[in-house]
């Protein structure tokens, strides 16, 4: 076995173990991760077949993002996984803070390279059609390009690094889920993206719950039609709440962990639905 580059070539082997492993990313994630970081991204590679992923995110020198260590079923427990975290580490290993968002399994291996928590998220998932929700509200509107620039200075108070590229290719991906609350200033903003199995609504930035809500209801009321999902951070037990009463079912959870110091934690508090575990 060895790990090499990724390059565009392999992003149809990515999106097969994808695939074979149950996950949401398709082609168009693939290339995200390619294009922010084209040196940051590694496949493992057996008798001339993909078997493995891991890719890495660099958010200005603040922190990166560790995600998508990715390995076919067929080659689990032989090390594979361990070598492709050890690898994607390894091209991290000048950064302060490394973060990601593991599964319950995942996470006892994070904690053995040393990896904490720092908070815990649900992923909630629904079907607009069946899912008793809000009217829209006057308040909330289509995100338009003219919009983009503040949304991205408040994203970067809010998120804690500038990840500008990530918000305009959902932007440009999904703009029936790009929505914003508020008149001359803006109050809270949505994006979304597709999926496999569902489309992703986050990040889901908000003053309070009441603006997430209706964020959320706007754009479930207008885009109707496929299996919905929010990766919730668990501050908020009111929107938690809301949630669930609108027809929102707990799938699975997740541990947003960081390994080294995070001078820069952001405004999690105003965060109701992260991007997803990949890009953070």
């Amino acid at each position: 076995m060895v790990i090499r580059d990724m390059k565009p070539e392999d992003i149809a082997a990515g999106v097969q173990l994808c695939r074979a492993s149950g996950w949401n990313q398709v082609e168009s994630d693939w290339s995200l991760f390619l294009a922010l970081s084209p040196a940051g991204c590694r496949v493992a590679e057996k008798n001339d077949e993909v078997v493995g992923t891991v890719a890495t995110i660099r958010y200005q020198n603040r922190f990166s993002w560790l995600a998508m260590v990715l390995v076919d079923p067929r080659e689990r427990r032989n090390g594979i996984g361990t070598r492709l975290l050890c690898e994607g580490l390894s091209l991290l290993g000048t950064e302060t803070c490394v973060r990601l968002d593991a599964t319950a399994a995942g996470r006892r291996i994070y904690r053995q390279h040393g990896f904490v928590d720092e908070y815990p998220i649900t992923r909630f998932t629904t079907s607009a059609g069946y899912t008793d929700i809000d009217p829209p509200v006057e308040s909330v509107r289509r995100m338009r390009e003219q919009d983009l620039p503040e949304v991205f200075d408040q994203d970067r108070l809010i998120f804690g690094a500038d990840r500008e590229l990530v918000l305009r290719s959902l932007f440009e991906r999904s703009p029936e889920c790009a929505w914003v609350a508020g008149g001359s200033n803006i109050q809270g903003y949505c994006f979304g993206r597709p999926g496999f199995l569902y489309q992703q609504l986050g990040p889901i930035v908000a003053r309070d719950k009441s603006v997430a809500r209706d964020l959320v209801s706007q754009c479930l009321i207008q885009r109707g039609g496929p299996r919905f999902v929010i990766d919730a951070p668990l501050h908020c037990a009111t929107w938690i709440s809301w949630l669930r009463s609108s027809g929102f079912a707990e799938e699975r959870s997740f541990t947003r962990m960081r390994r080294g110091e995070n001078r820069y934690p952001g405004k999690t508090e105003l965060v109701f639905g992260v991007v997803g575990p990949e890009f953070g």
